[in-house]
């Protein structure tokens, strides 16, 4: 059974020692990972989301159960010892990983730019201490240097077993900030017995609403599938983490196909914009912006791209746009449901 708290140590580049706990309850409707570390909104931001982000590499996961994890202090603007830190923490207590018989007492030390692959870029070596059970982020020659997350339980390398593919959509809201922004899905095979579909959705660093709309997207696209659901556990990341509008969602469900391997893969990348008010059934429906957008498109289209487009624009595509395309040797296709393209 799951430890109910569970400690993790780590040290910071100041020398300062820094407890990580995690508390299991009953999740009971709330969200899978809070953080807790008073006057500190940013930093429980990013320990949620690393903690998000390294759970998709697990063999197995149990939605049903939140962990709210504290820090008895507050780290330094751009420390990063305690990532690794925090999601032992997160696994002790849920009981999918222990410390060896008689090395309960762990300090960790290291961070990840790759967290949902489960590889760990390195730690900060002047803050290592002197503890029995250390254990340290990166490759190297120390007896627990960790150079992945499946070293702790001797397996190979998990972020072989993650798939992960980015589309973008263009992103315009008037001004100078206009650009092709990319959404990226990464899907790890799941035992399912995770639960509801929504529920091995993880969507870190975006507010509420989105991650709603990016789960339901989800779910219903899969559930077009037929055999889609309850086969992967999912972490899905936006560039840009702060936009308006749906029209990003063909660009997601398309990433999403095809890091399940449900599309071909283009020659460049997949740009993509459109909705829907049914993803179940697989339509897809017209969003709004068309004429800023196709330009924007135009001006980004590189060799080996490929445009989806709502089939609503169809009859309405600016004078030139699809030989502009050509000419760019992007190809072009308006399409009115998934699975036909």
């Amino acid at each position: 059974m799951p430890s109910s708290i569970a400690e993790c140590r780590t040290v910071l580049g100041d020398g300062r020692v820094l407890a990580v706990t995690a508390t299991v309850r009953p999740r009971a409707g709330r969200a899978e990972v809070k953080c807790v570390v008073p006057g500190a909104p940013v930093l429980c931001e990013r320990v949620q989301e690393v903690v998000r982000l390294a759970r998709l590499t697990e063999a197995r996961f149990d939605s049903r159960v939140q962990v709210v994890l504290g820090f008895d202090g507050v780290p330094a603007d751009g420390e990063r010892n305690w990532e690794l830190a925090a999601v032992l923490a997160d696994r002790m207590a849920r009981g999918a990983w222990q410390p060896p018989a008689g090395m309960e007492d762990v300090c960790a030390l290291g961070w990840s730019d790759a967290w949902q692959l489960g590889r760990l870029a390195g730690h900060d070596p002047a803050a290592t201490p002197e503890e029995a059970f250390v254990l340290l982020g990166g490759a190297g020659a120390a007896l627990n240097a960790l150079p992945h997350l499946g070293a702790l339980t001797g397996h190979a390398d998990p972020g072989a077993a993650v798939s992960s593919v980015r589309a973008w959509f263009p992103l315009h809201s008037g001004g100078v900030n206009d650009a092709l922004a990319w959404v990226e899905v990464s899907v790890f095979p799941s035992d399912g017995q995770a639960g509801e579909e929504e529920d091995t959705i993880a969507v870190p660093g975006v507010d509420a609403a989105v991650q709603l709309a990016v789960r339901q997207a989800l779910a219903g696209a899969r559930h077009f599938d037929g055999r889609g659901l309850g086969r992967w556990r999912s972490v899905v990341r936006f560039g840009q983490p702060r936009f308006a509008g749906d029209s990003y969602q063909l660009a997601l469900v398309m990433a999403d196909r095809l890091a399940r391997g449900r599309e071909f893969v283009p020659r460049g990348r997949l740009i993509a914009s459109g909705t829907s008010g049914a993803w179940h059934a697989g339509r897809v429906d017209t969003v709004a912006g068309r004429e800023a957008k196709t330009a924007l498109i135009l001006a980004e289209a590189v060799s080996g791209d490929r445009v989806l487009l709502p089939a609503a624009w169809a009859d309405a595509l600016p004078a030139g746009f699809r030989d502009g395309l050509r000419a760019r040797g992007a190809s072009l296709a308006c399409v009115d449901r998934i699975g036909l393209i």
